[in-house]
């Protein structure tokens, strides 16, 4: 009897085609209508390997195959076909071989840089399809703010084909930017989880004149914009995507958005995580678990000891010893006994059945920037020593040859947590430290751009 309901389940499966995702994103639209709205125009894409329709063809392909007037590809960090490690784009101008465009490494690129790949190719028209993460030092997130102001300052029509959240759209979390500490991790006040789309960041970005204040400045005008023209955004919204949906539920496949960005599961503890690259120790690169693993030779069981009997714990999290050495970045092929983070906010990863934005929702509470500032403290405190000794003791890391800048206070846009951390202070008092600023920018800005 068992066989032959799944016989019977088989054949139905079959007969019904692949799965049709919930969700339809700003690419799917595009592609349903043919790129009608790409009609007459000569186009240049900002994209990488997320940049893909519902049947996994990536959107590049597919604008060349439906005969799109592609003027060519720019590649963000790790590239447009995502073949480079963090830290770096493709390097240099290239031919893609599978279409014959002229792919520009537009990773930290410059205005000018930016400028000169648009004006060569002739566009007047530049797509951005690429999966953000919803932290704020993810950089494609800062890609699109500078090919967007480069755009402006063109004076080409700027298309971005939006995505979902993965982390969901329900609510921000963490620090909001010190421009002091703007940077290619973060070049606006936002939170350090925002709870946006690309879409809904791009016209915050515009509708607050940050893109038209940047373009002025580059153009000699100071504050003023008069003479850079009209920033020309249009964003290509999504079907079928509500806020309060986890990845899981809106059938999408996923595609790593980069090379250590394994699963919806690490994108909803990037966020605070991250912050460990700011450290000394390990935060999982060249393992299995990146941002899930943390760890280095000196660090041993007492750390997951301590967050499982935390005054306050965390809800929806666990934490075991665990020992792994990385084939890659910190502590290359060291063994080291650190602590694996879990997290489990909705049953098999679908949030259907747990609340949406009107009621309770695990995803609306969980704050991955806490969770990270626990982590951070709690290593801290267990590790650190007297002598300062990198190889054996916890250390907060310099960014780059800059030895008056911590790298923690680049990647959470300030000082506020390192310090907090050495103060002594609990994570729910740093945490306290940025949440008057994080409800401001919540009700005055952010609210103002939500689309969906």
């Amino acid at each position: 009897m068992i066989l032959a309901i799944l016989s019977l389940l088989t054949v139905l499966i079959a007969q019904s085609g692949a799965w049709t995702p919930t969700v339809q994103t700003g690419l799917d639209v595009l592609a349903a209508s043919n790129f009608t709205q790409l009609s007459g125009r000569k186009v240049i894409v900002l994209s990488n390997p997320t940049g893909v329709t519902a049947s996994l063809d990536l959107g590049v392909d597919v604008m060349f195959r439906a005969e799109v007037d592609l003027a060519g590809v720019m590649g963000p960090e790790h590239g447009f076909r995502g073949t480079s490690q963090a830290g770096s784009g493709a390097g240099g101008t290239f031919i893609d071989p599978e279409t014959s465009l002229t792919v520009y490494d537009a990773y930290n690129a410059n205005t000018t840089t930016l400028v000169k790949f648009i004006t060569e190719s002739g566009a007047d028209t530049v797509v951005f399809d690429i999966q953000d993460v919803g932290a704020r030092f993810y950089t494609y997130t800062w890609a699109m703010y500078d090919t967007l102001v480069a755009s402006t300052l063109c004076n080409t029509t700027f298309v971005v084909l939006d995505r979902p959240n993965p982390i969901t759209g329900l609510s921000a979390f963490g620090p909001i930017l010190n421009e002091s500490y703007a940077s290619y991790v973060g070049r606006r006040p936002i939170a350090q989880a925002h709870g946006m789309t690309a879409g809904e960041l791009a016209t915050m970005f515009v509708g607050e004149g940050w893109i038209q204040q940047t373009a002025a400045a580059f153009a000699g005008n100071g504050s003023s914009a008069k003479s850079v023209g009209d920033v020309k955004l249009q964003v290509i919204e999504m079907t079928g995507w509500e806020r309060w949906m986890s990845w899981a539920d809106t059938g999408l496949t996923w595609v790593m958005p980069s090379p250590n960005m394994a699963s919806p599961i690490t994108a909803t503890l990037y966020p605070g995580t991250c912050m460990f690259e700011g450290t000394n120790l390990s935060e999982g690169r060249g393992t299995v678990r990146p941002f899930e693993l943390l760890g280095s030779p000196f660090t041993n069981s007492t750390w997951s000891d301590a967050m499982r009997n935390l005054p306050n714990p965390i809800p929806n999290t666990s934490f075991r010893t665990a020992c792994f050495a990385p084939t890659t970045s910190k502590w290359l092929g060291n063994t080291s006994c650190g602590i694996e983070v879990y997290v489990d906010l909705c049953s098999d990863g679908r949030c259907s059945d747990a609340g949406d934005s009107r009621g309770s929702h695990p995803y609306e509470t969980f704050d991955p920037v806490h969770l990270g500032v626990s982590l951070l403290s709690t290593a801290r405190r267990l590790f650190s020593s007297q002598s300062g000794n990198a190889t054996s003791a916890f250390q907060w890391l310099y960014n780059g040859s800059n030895s008056s800048v911590y790298d923690v206070d680049v990647l959470s846009g300030g000082p506020l947590i390192r310090e907090g951390i050495e103060a002594g202070m609990s994570p729910d008092e740093i945490k306290a430290t940025w949440t008057p600023a994080l409800e401001a920018w919540k009700s005055n800005v952010r609210a103002k751009y939500l689309m969906y």
